[in-house]
């Protein structure tokens, strides 16, 4: 017993070595909610998820109108300028002061066109000459690429991009908190199979020590030899030896368990049980292979590339098409050229005065371009691009086969753990009192201590193998719910 008093002194000063550490007692939910604020994985699927979020904002936000101004503040130039005239090559000096204001109106059109709104001012001040030339000038502008009516689309393509690449953000975070999930739950459970392995050890430590007790007492009393004595004495030893490195794996484990979920190292943590009751959950296989193909990270990533692949196909077929675009423009100009030493709103006045009287220019054109011959080239990077298609369709087929085989199995474990489990169940209850019958019988003096050891070695396998049972139970269902985005044991889609 001093063994025992010793040891958990020494086990327990570990855990609370600092006052100051903060204490959990964690289920399993609980501690998920840890991990998924503290996990390096999900807030980096979360940085993605918001990049994925911007970039489809950013090209929603692509087909709505955009303004700019855009000027040249006082800007002074002095350079050289080469004269060539029938004397000869001469150099004079070329003095300028510009300045410009220009406001530009963008709206794309979902054709892949684009409409433009422009005007601005400009004035240049030629101190050669001793002018001031003013100009104003508004343009309405229309570029249309018709092959996209037909063909290819750039901006629809690209938003339809964006929408994906969203849809797949999402689903990857959602799988890395499933993973996440699995993860934590195979840790917490293994830390609780320890916590419980070092109950039933020192359970078992507590048997062995009334053993010991009983029998030390009836071999004083000479009721039985002394090696039947020294080998309870053994057992004893064995015991505590086994309680020992039990209480030392559950240390390690522990710490492990607290670097997963993001707890400090001087965090003392105990896990709640979950092992007092279970219920037997109803899987049905055709649902789980249902949402396995509905919801799974790989089927969703087949079905991104069949989808860009399309588009890839209808860029590359258009390439074949003739090419087709419109360019349409009206411009009002006005200019005004008046001397230095008149005044900048007479210099405007007169511009402004120039574009009203003047003529508005108009401008409308198609420009056409027909492939003629390309030798096959086109038709067979379109060919090519098909049966990169075509593989992709394939290869979503052979997932959702896999797939359908690897739920189908993991739900037929979990059938097969919950019969085993049941069973399990009933061997424990009928170890626990077999024991506590064999023990009164030891008490009697009906049997010796070996058929007392054999009877305690069943009990704790009976407990183990139990325990064992309820890890792997509840360690499927959390790998069925990672890998069908549903959560059976509440019936619930995961969203």
């Amino acid at each position: 017993m001093k063994k025992i008093s010793l040891f958990t002194v020494c086990f327990f000063t570990v855990c609370f070595s600092t006052i100051k550490a903060q204490v959990y007692h964690l289920s399993l939910e609980e501690s998920l909610e840890i991990a998924k604020e503290k996990s390096f994985e999900i807030q980096n699927l979360q940085l993605d998820q918001a990049i994925a979020l911007n970039e489809l904002k950013a090209e929603t936000a692509r087909l709505k109108t955009s303004v700019n101004m855009l000027f040249t503040l006082p800007q002074y130039t002095e350079t050289v300028r080469e004269w060539e005239d029938s004397e000869g090559i001469s150099f004079f000096s070329v003095k300028t002061l510009r300045g410009t204001g220009n406001l530009n109106i963008l709206q794309p059109l979902p054709t892949d066109g684009l409409i433009s709104v422009s005007t601005g001012l400009s004035s240049v001040n030629d101190y050669n000459t001793d002018k001031r030339a003013a100009t104003f000038n508004t343009r309405i502008g229309l570029s249309q690429p018709l092959n996209s009516l037909w063909g290819y689309n750039a901006i629809r393509s690209d938003l339809k991009r964006a929408n994906l690449n969203w849809e797949r953000a999402n689903k990857a975070l959602k799988r890395a908190e499933l993973n996440l999930y699995y993860d934590v739950s195979k840790s917490f459970y293994s830390l609780m199979l320890l916590q419980k392995g070092a109950e039933i050890s020192l359970m078992n430590l507590e048997r062995q020590t009334e053993a010991y007790e009983i029998s030390k007492n009836k071999f004083e009393a000479g009721l039985i030899r002394e090696v039947e004595n020294l080998q309870m004495e053994v057992d004893l030893a064995e015991a505590q030896n086994s309680y020992d490195v039990t209480a030392l794996e559950l240390v390690s484990s522990t710490n492990s368990f607290k670097r997963l979920i993001g707890l400090e190292l001087d965090a003392t943590v105990t896990l709640k049980s979950e092992t007092d009751e279970w219920v037997v959950i109803r899987v049905n296989p055709d649902l789980a292979v249902e949402m396995a193909i509905a919801n799974r990270l790989e089927i969703k990533d087949r079905e991104i590339q069949i989808e860009l692949q399309k588009l890839q196909i209808s860029r590359q077929k258009s390439y074949g098409l003739p090419q087709a675009s419109l360019e349409a423009s009206w411009e009002r100009i006005g200019i005004s050229n008046i001397g230095l030493s008149e005044s900048y709103s007479n210099s405007i006045s007169n511009s402004w005065n120039d574009l009203t009287a003047r003529p508005s220019s108009y401008q409308i054109g198609i420009t056409l371009r027909i492939p003629i011959l390309d030798w096959g080239r086109n038709r067979s990077l379109v060919r090519a691009a098909q049966a990169r298609q075509q593989q992709y369709l394939l290869g979503k087929e052979d997932d959702e086969r896999g797939i359908e085989v690897e739920v189908r199995n993991l739900v037929s474990n979990i059938q097969t753990t919950v019969t085993r489990l049941t069973l399990l169940e009933k061997n424990l209850s009928v170890a626990e009192r077999s024991y506590g019958i064999t023990l009164q019988r030891y008490t009697d003096g009906d049997i010796d201590s070996q058929a007392l050891s054999l009877e305690r070695t069943r009990l704790n396998t009976a407990q183990r193998n139990h325990l064992d049972a309820f890890v792997s139970y509840r360690l499927l269902l959390a790998d069925l719910m990672r890998k069908t985005f549903y959560d059976f044991e509440h019936n619930l889609p995961i969203e």
